[in-house]
């Protein structure tokens, strides 16, 4: 089966086939680094950091390029209250994204353009769409006229007056149609500005993605990603002014949008008050129990988030790790003598596992199919395991397959249980089997319970004692 995307300017699935095979140039809208990073980010660039790690998986070369808007109104009224400059505030929160991202193993772009080290491209940019035709100025700045546009709202799929009356746009009377945008923004008193043509000032928000996407990617490329929210104007207008100048179309040939974040079963929202960082999140749970409960959900699906869902998610990471933590114990005191278990009975089974993991992401990225291919194959193996001993070589692959299935997702789970806490801990099951073998079974459950004390869970076995922490 080969990779299919559902491709939001068709609405339909293809099969993807790239420009410049095996290049893959990707475009993903950025933040605008105001305040700290959210719940709504973090489903967003944990999806295309999946969608860009497969590609690589399949031997695909990819370009992954992500804006930094650094400067915006919010930054500016942010600025402004704090009393530090747009550009100390912007660097703040850049820093603090991607400290999260980092927790998040998301994988650093290829290159992070800032709006501000762009401007010069932006104003020739400007100036070859009022040359156009397509782009007029009045008293505060440079607007798009979208009526030059024939095919505004082909990636939306609304009509243009469908869109004026229920779009979120500007009011300005003397605009040509209410869905014209600024290009260019005439400087207001203490606000950051630069030189144009125009008068002073600085750019428009969606003029800053066509003209950094273009420079590091050329003026057509493969997959432009964002969330669901973007399609509409932001996406439009993109199409419509990079399109409008450079005569060329598709200029993008996938059209990539994430679903939206619910917080218990509510639109995420600061003015409800059910808005969550990142940071805030990570303190309560592990990031990578954030990321595999991101990737629960298909991408195109709206998530919902709650305690409970990523007490779930704690709960089947928990089941990963544990597996894994399996593994190294019976790999640890597996006898010489001949297994009962060889590697040749299951190999073909864990294969068959792989085939279920790539249909699914063969299928848009599926990573909740991902998932279920992943935990099969572990209730696949605890069944082969209480069947028989098995060799090393037979827990070693059944190691592998699964830490190399959940890398291709970017679920880090290689290195189980923390180096130190497992040293200690192990430590004290050692004293503990000395101490039973001495039948000195008071100091036994002293340790038992030293271990309890310390969310530490003991179990017996015939291969030995194994612990694990308590969830």
């Amino acid at each position: 089966m080969a990779l299919v995307v559902y491709n939001t300017l068709t609405r339909r699935k293809e099969e993807f086939q790239p420009l410049d095979p095996p290049k893959v140039g990707m475009y993903v809208c950025g933040i605008t680094p105001y305040d700290e990073t959210h719940v709504g980010h973090g489903r967003a660039y944990v999806t295309f950091d999946v969608i860009r790690r497969y590609l690589e998986h399949l031997g695909y070369e990819v370009t992954y390029v992500q804006n930094i808007t650094d400067i915006d109104d919010k930054i500016i009224k942010k600025s402004l209250e704090s009393r530090v400059t747009s550009h100390e505030l912007a660097q703040k929160y850049t820093d603090s994204y991607f400290e999260v991202m980092d927790k998040l193993n998301i994988k650093r772009a290829t290159v992070y353009p800032k709006a501000t080290e762009h401007i010069e491209g932006m104003v020739e940019w400007i100036a070859g769409l009022v040359k156009k035709g397509c782009a007029y100025q009045l008293e505060d700045g440079v607007y798009f006229e979208v009526d030059k546009f024939n095919d505004y709202g082909k990636l939306s799929g609304k009509k243009k007056e469908d869109q004026a009356s229920g779009a979120r746009v500007d009011v300005h009377a003397k605009k040509k149609n209410p869905l014209d945008f600024a290009l260019w923004k005439q400087a207001k008193p203490g606000e950051p500005s630069w030189p144009s043509p125009w008068g002073d000032g600085r750019p428009g928000w969606h003029i800053e993605c066509s003209v950094m996407s273009t420079k590091y990617l050329g003026e057509q490329f493969d997959i432009h990603g964002g969330g669901l929210d973007l399609e509409f104007p932001h996406h439009e207008n993109e199409l419509a002014q990079t399109e409008a100048l450079t005569g060329k179309a598709p200029w993008v040939k996938y059209w990539v949008h994430n679903g939206f974040v619910n917080i218990n079963k509510q639109k995420m929202s600061k003015s409800l008050g059910n808005f969550f960082g990142l940071k805030e999140v990570f303190a309560r749970f592990d990031p990578m129990i954030v990321r595999l409960f991101f990737l629960s959900n298909h991408y195109r699906s709206p998530v919902n988030y709650s305690d409970r869902e990523l007490s779930a998610a704690r709960e089947a990471f928990g089941r990963i790790i544990e597996f894994i933590a399996d593994l190294d114990f019976l790999h640890g005191r597996t006898s010489e003598r001949a297994p009962e278990i060889e590697l040749k009975d299951i190999e073909e089974e864990l294969n068959s596992f792989r085939d279920r993991f790539r249909a699914a992401m063969d299928d848009d990225f599926n990573t909740a199919g991902a998932l279920a291919a992943i935990f099969a194959a572990i209730k696949f193996c605890r069944k082969t395991l209480d069947g028989g001993e098995a060799g090393k070589e037979c827990l070693e692959q059944m190691k592998r397959t699964i830490i190399d299935l959940c890398g291709i997702i970017g679920l880090n789970v290689a290195e189980g249980k923390p180096a130190g806490e497992a040293g200690a801990v192990e430590q004290l099951i050692k004293e503990r089997e000395a101490a039973r073998k001495s039948k000195d079974f008071r100091r036994a459950d002293e340790i038992r319970r030293q271990l309890s004390a310390q969310g530490i869970e003991l179990e017996d076995t015939p291969y030995g004692t194994k612990w694990r922490p308590r969830t």
